[in-house]
């Protein structure tokens, strides 16, 4: 456990919390924890699905920009691939990932969001990239990630504007997938995310790497992965469990182990 990342797992659930307060802001320290609570949650069994989760307060509200200063050219030409790549660990979790944004997903802390496969955000949080305003871009998969999320057009408004987006507004344009409570953000991430931890988890992992491989490719090289990945699921305990609880007992019955 770091002293601002900690993994914390029930039911099946793995939570990755992030608590460096006021402001969750991520700095080397945090950043670093967050990869090792990331990569845990990922070999451990008994994580089935994971929240990214900031408290009851903020999700995170950017950089450490006081730590941003201080660095040359070449100290940030050297941490920014570590910081990417940091992120990047969340966004390859071979689980269902979802990010509980309560108050600022702001910068980093948007970024680190767009790593999850959903977004559930309460109704007075902001979201946004308003790293334009510091003279800066996006430099954790900013730029990247919300293009694909809604379109370059939109993207490039929120990135050449840096607004802070309310939640309402969020929600129209796909920045995020679902608004609550402030008080429901973490009970209704934990619904999302509860839904999976019985289900077929290699299954599961397939199918987010067969999505997101495909974006990063042509349709014809999108299909044959998605192929390869679909074959290789006939090597599993789950895919000869599955067939046989639906021709016994119909869909939605199988008790999956994820072997």
């Amino acid at each position: 456990m770091g002293e601002f990342v900690r993994l914390e797992v029930e039911d099946g659930i793995g939570t990755i919390r992030l608590d460096r307060p006021p402001m969750n802001a991520i700095n080397r320290q945090l950043q670093a924890e967050l990869r090792e609570a990331a990569l845990e949650a990922g070999k451990r069994a008994d994580v089935r699905a994971v929240i990214v989760y900031g408290g009851p307060k903020v999700f995170a509200a950017g950089a450490d920009v006081k730590e941003f200063a201080d660095m040359s050219y070449t100290d940030i030409a050297d941490y920014a691939p570590e910081l990417s790549g940091s992120l990047a660990v969340i966004a390859e979790l071979p689980k269902p990932t979802v990010a509980a944004i309560t108050g600022f997903a702001l910068g980093g802390g948007y970024e680190l969001a767009l790593c999850c496969d959903r977004r559930i955000a309460g109704d007075n949080a902001k979201v946004g990239q308003p790293e334009i305003l510091l003279g800066i871009i996006p430099g954790a998969g900013g730029t990247q990630r919300l293009t694909r999320l809604v379109g370059p057009s939109r993207a490039k408004d929120l990135i050449y504007t840096g607004r802070f987006v309310k939640a309402e507004e969020a929600l129209a344009i796909g920045m995020v997938d679902e608004v609550v409570a402030p008080d429901d953000v973490y009970e209704a991430a934990k619904r999302w995310a509860g839904q999976f931890t019985k289900g077929a988890s290699r299954a599961l992992a397939a199918a987010k790497a067969a999505i997101d491989g495909g974006l990063d490719n042509d349709l014809a090289s999108g299909l044959k992965l998605e192929t390869n990945l679909f074959a290789a699921l006939f090597a599993t305990e789950d895919r000869t469990t599955g067939l046989r609880s639906f021709i016994e007992n119909g869909p939605g019955k199988a008790e999956f182990d994820g072997r």
